[in-house]
């Protein structure tokens, strides 16, 4: 009988026959030499795990959909340092198999310490209209649930529950730090980093795998985060409209450039260090991740294909 492991521990098994329920993160069929195969990517609370389906590909992929669970039997296997699942069997599982919770990845991090971390900040925020600002957004209790099981993308950074305000506190921290260092405004510059992917919570649909929702690829979360802001500042009697207006250039030009969905380019201090402080984040947390994933025994990570530089990471001895 195949012994059912997690994830986590397949790095143990190579070469060895396993079992398991395990939750469809990606899905692709693939035109290989002489046949389709079916490439996929298997999830549960402990991490991912690349597989695939050399026979009946086709066939197998009739029965099932991303986000489905699926029961599989497979021998774990190291092809060019990277532990993979090459799968014999496999059908789809029934509701009553399983418990969701079980399949979706969550921060490390406890959420009554992310919370704590995240109020802390706003409390930090004197400005009053930026004060009053977030606690309008914030204090909604319904709306800070989900901003606190939100992630904070589907594949390269935070990508689990809890990633969100993970990201956040860090984007904050680093920009608290660079406060120190350069002449910013620092109430709008930390309002600016609580407030910088906020509507990620509209962009994301997590009940199941990570995946867009309609208003996340039509609109995407600068704009959606831009609205929000608006809509909430106008229930602000009296709110400057020249703070709003620097408030709303820094959500629109974080990304930086525009051919990486950046609505403006960053044109203000506070603007240019929210950028660099959010992509730090995210590009050091998607290395680390990578890095995570190395085998043991192994010192080069998976390709990141996610960001249009395709090389390995190396993880020192």
């Amino acid at each position: 009988m195949a012994e059912h492991i997690s994830i986590a521990e397949m790095q143990q098994k190579v070469n060895q026959e396993i079992s398991g329920l395990y939750l469809v993160a990606e899905k692709e069929l693939r035109e290989g030499k002489n046949d389709f195969y079916l490439r996929l990517k298997l999830q549960d609370k402990t991490g991912t795990i690349s597989a695939n389906v050399w026979k009946d590909a086709v066939k197998h992929s009739d029965q099932f959909d991303t986000g489905d669970i699926i029961s599989i039997q497979g021998t774990v296997v190291n092809y060019k340092g990277q532990i993979q699942l090459s799968l014999s069997q496999l059908r789809f599982a029934d509701k009553s198999e399983y418990n969701i919770e079980d399949y979706l990845t969550r921060s490390k991090i406890e959420p009554e310490v992310l919370c704590d971390r995240f109020f802390e900040f706003v409390d930090k925020v004197h400005q009053p209209y930026l004060n009053k600002l977030l606690h309008l957004i914030f204090d909604d209790k319904e709306f800070f649930n989900q901003f606190l099981k939100a992630p904070a993308a589907k594949n390269w950074h935070h990508n689990y529950i809890n990633g969100l305000i993970e990201h956040t506190v860090s984007v904050a921290a680093l920009c608290e730090f660079a406060s120190t260092l350069y002449p910013v405004n620092y109430d709008l510059l930390i309002t600016g980093a609580l407030l910088h992917d906020v509507a990620k919570v509209q962009e994301y649909d997590h009940r199941r795998n990570i995946d867009f929702t309609d208003a996340g690829r039509l609109i995407g979360h600068l704009a959606l985060s831009d609205q929000m802001v608006c809509e909430n500042a106008a229930k602000i009697l009296g709110f400057p409209e020249e703070l709003l207006l620097h408030l709303r250039h820094l959500i629109l030009s974080h990304h930086g450039e525009y051919e990486k969905g950046s609505v403006r380019l960053p044109q203000t201090l506070e603007a240019i260090v929210l950028h660099h402080c959010d992509n730090l984040d995210a590009q050091a947390t998607g290395v680390a991740q990578l890095i995570a994933a190395i085998p043991q025994n192994a010192v080069w990570s998976e390709y990141d294909k996610l960001n249009n530089r395709y090389y390995k990471i190396y993880r020192p001895v």
